[in-house]
C-alpha cells in the first residue's frame, strides 16, 4: 500500500495543466458512493486529482488509485479497502474502475462492512452502474463528466472567469447577460476554435496533434469501452467503424436501417443495438419526438455528440448548418431533454421550440424561440447560439 500512498502523494504535489470543471460544483458530497462517468480523454483522471487537490490536500484519510495498477491483479478491493479504512482512511478514489472484475458487488461490500469510507471512483460511459445492478441503485449516485462546455474553454482561454447561466435565465435575460459578456470578451472570436478543438481537454498538452488524439480515443472507445464492455466479439469492430464513419458523412440524418444494415452488411436489429451502444458511448446523439430512447425505437435523427467529433472524422462532410445544430444539441442535451420538434429544430424540455440558423433566423412563430448565429446581442425571441455554450 505504502507505494500507492506514493503515487498519491506525488500526483497531489504534481503542477499541471488542468481546467477546474462546473460539475466540482455540483456533487453532493454527502453521498458516499460517487461515480464519475465520462469518454476516454474527456479529463476524468485530472477530474480526480482535482478532487483530492480542492477537497483533500495533504489529507492522510483520502487516497486515490489507479485500478489499471498490476497491484490489483493480486488485491481485492475489498481486502485493500479494509486495510484502509482500519488505518484511518475515509476517502477512496477508485480511477477506471471499469478495468477490474467484479466491481459491483465489491462496492456494495465496502458499502455494507465501512459504514465511515466514502468511495468515488471513475468509469467508462458504457459502464452499467446503477442498471442491472440492484444492489447499488439506491446507495450510488453517478455523475457524468462532459466536454469542457463553451464557457469552461472561454475562462481558460482568457484568464476569466463568468459563471454559468441557467436555462431559464438565459431565456428571460440574455440581452443583459450577452452585454455583461461582450463588454469583457469578443465570444464570437473563440468559437471556430472551439468547434474545432476546444471540447476535449487535450489542446492543454499538444493542440498540434488534437485530432490524431481525439482518433486515438475514438478507436480505443470502439475496441474496449462499447465491444468489450457490451460483450461484442472483436471481429464486429470493423462493421461498428463502418456505421460511424456513414452518420460522420451525413449527420444530421434520419436513419434508414434497412439501407444502414445493407451498407454495413448486418441485421436490422444489430444496426439499432450499435447506434444504442455509441450513443451511450457519448459518440452519437439520438433525438427523438418523443424522447424515447428504448431499444426498438428509430430515432427522428442522429448526430454526432459534439462538433470536434465532425473535424476529426470525416472533415469534408461538414456544413455551418450542422455544426450549430450539433453545438445546440450537445450544449442543451448534458442537463436537458432535446426532441424533435414538429415545427422548428429541437423542442426543449417538452416546452420550448428553437429553430437553430445564422444571423438572419427568427422564430417560427409567436411562441417559439431562435438561437442564432453570429449574433453578440439578441433581442426577444433571438438568442445568440453562443450563449447557450453558457450553461455549465
Amino acid at each position: 500500500m505504502q507505494n500507492l500512498v506514493n503515487i498519491h502523494n506525488i500526483l497531489q504535489e504534481q503542477s499541471r495543466l488542468t481546467i477546474r470543471r462546473e460539475l466540482l460544483n455540483e456533487i453532493d458530497w454527502n453521498q458516499r458512493i460517487i461515480g464519475i462517468k465520462g469518454f476516454r480523454g474527456v479529463g476524468k483522471t485530472a477530474f480526480l486529482i482535482d478532487i483530492v487537490k480542492e477537497k483533500f490536500l495533504n489529507d492522510k484519510t483520502c487516497l486515490y488509485v489507479n485500478l489499471n495498477n498490476f497491484y490489483f491483479t493480486k488485491r481485492k478491493i475489498i481486502s485493500f479497502a479494509d486495510e484502509f479504512y482500519k488505518t484511518g482512511g475515509k476517502t477512496l478514489i477508485l480511477d477506471q474502475i471499469h478495468k477490474y472484475p467484479d466491481w459491483a458487488s465489491e462496492l456494495k461490500t465496502c458499502y455494507d462492512n465501512f459504514p465511515e469510507l466514502q468511495i468515488i471512483f471513475s468509469a467508462s460511459p458504457v459502464l452499467r452502474v446503477i442498471e442491472g445492478n440492484n444492489d447499488l441503485q439506491n446507495i450510488a449516485k453517478i455523475y457524468h463528466l462532459e466536454g469542457l462546455s463553451f464557457r469552461e474553454y472561454l475562462n481558460y482561454q482568457s484568464n476569466l472567469n463568468f459563471r454559468r447561466y441557467t436555462f431559464q435565465e438565459i431565456l428571460t435575460d440574455h440581452v443583459k447577460i450577452a452585454q455583461e459578456i461582450t463588454t469583457e470578451i469578443k465570444p464570437l472570436a473563440f468559437l471556430n476554435d472551439y468547434l474545432k478543438d476546444g471540447f476535449y481537454p487535450y489542446f492543454l498538452d499538444n493542440k498540434g496533434f488534437y485530432n490524431e488524439t481525439l482518433l486515438k480515443h475514438i478507436n480505443l472507445a470502439l475496441e474496449i469501452d462499447v465491444t468489450y464492455l457490451n460483450q461484442i466479439d472483436l471481429q464486429y469492430l470493423p462493421k461498428l467503424r463502418k456505421l460511424l464513419q456513414i452518420i460522420a458523412s451525413q449527420a444530421p440524418f434520419s436513419p434508414n436501417v434497412s439501407k444502414l444494415s445493407a451498407d454495413v452488411q448486418t441485421s436490422r436489429a444489430t444496426i439499432m443495438n450499435y447506434l444504442r451502444y455509441l450513443k451511450n458511448a457519448r459518440i452519437i446523439n439520438l433525438l427523438f419526438s418523443n424522447g424515447n430512447e428504448d431499444e426498438i425505437k428509430k430515432p427522428d435523427l442522429v448526430y454526432l455528440h459534439n462538433t470536434n467529433l465532425m473535424y476529426a472524422i470525416d472533415p469534408a462532410n461538414i456544413s455551418n448548418n450542422t455544426l450549430r445544430q450539433t453545438f445546440f444539441y450537445n450544449q442543451l442535451g448534458y442537463q436537458h431533454q432535446v426532441k424533435s420538434s414538429g415545427k422548428a429544430d429541437f423542442k426543449v424540455d417538452d416546452e420550448f421550440h428553437f429553430s437553430v440558423g445564422n444571423k438572419y433566423t427568427v422564430p417560427i412563430d409567436d411562441e417559439s424561440f431562435a438561437a442564432a448565429d453570429m449574433i453578440e446581442l439578441g433581442s426577444g425571441r433571438i438568442i445568440p447560439l453562443w450563449l447557450f455554450g453558457f450553461l455549465y
